[in-house]
């Protein structure tokens, strides 16, 4: 997949953002050096296109109460795209399942799990987990510690290119590049 095509403006917001979505458009023009119009027609074509996919809190899973993260390999029956598609419908309405991937390897699927304590775990993977369609197996571990969790992408793959001359404009606040004179 190509990157998108982004210039050093764009590429500013999508810090900015990652670093704090509550920004304000003033805050994040100012933050940017590109004035409040132009920042904001950045941001919603970036929005529009889908750089931007929205705006979450993070929240802190063990000051609410989930202190059992886990990560479990899941193993179907078999290998068609029926059973995959019934497991993937399946798990898309288990709260405890905050992430799910189809992998590559010895396993089809990998899940990104929280629960309460160890019996909800328990519960979960034997009784729910163990009974969704086509689930031929599953392997658990536990996370002991959190060393790194971050919802910030790195973006230094991505090339800016040159900064077109309306962008010159935007950042002076004039539609033409030239300061507007005042009469």
């Amino acid at each position: 997949m190509r990157p998108p095509v982004v210039d050093t403006f764009d590429m500013r917001i999508l810090r900015e953002l990652q670093e704090d979505g509550r920004l304000t458009n003033a805050e994040l023009s100012e933050r940017i050096g590109l004035s409040p119009s132009p920042c904001l027609r950045r941001t919603r074509r970036l929005e529009e296109e889908g750089l931007i996919a929205g705006y979450q809190a993070r929240l802190d899973a063990m000051k609410l109460g989930l202190g059992v993260l886990a990560f479990i390999q899941v193993h179907l029956e078999r290998q068609v795209e029926e059973a995959a598609r019934d497991f993937e419908a399946a798990v898309l309405g288990r709260p405890e399942v905050i992430a799910c991937y189809s992998v590559t390897g010895d396993s089809d699927y990998l899940l990104h799990v929280v629960c309460e304590d160890l019996d909800g775990f328990a519960h979960f993977a034997h009784d729910v987990l163990m009974g969704l369609p086509g689930v031929r197996g599953v392997r658990s571990s536990l996370a002991l510690k959190r060393v790194k969790e971050s919802g910030t992408l790195p973006l230094g793959h991505l090339r800016p290119s040159p900064v077109a001359p309306e962008s010159v404009a935007e950042k002076m606040g004039t539609d033409s590049g030239k300061p507007k004179m005042r009469r």
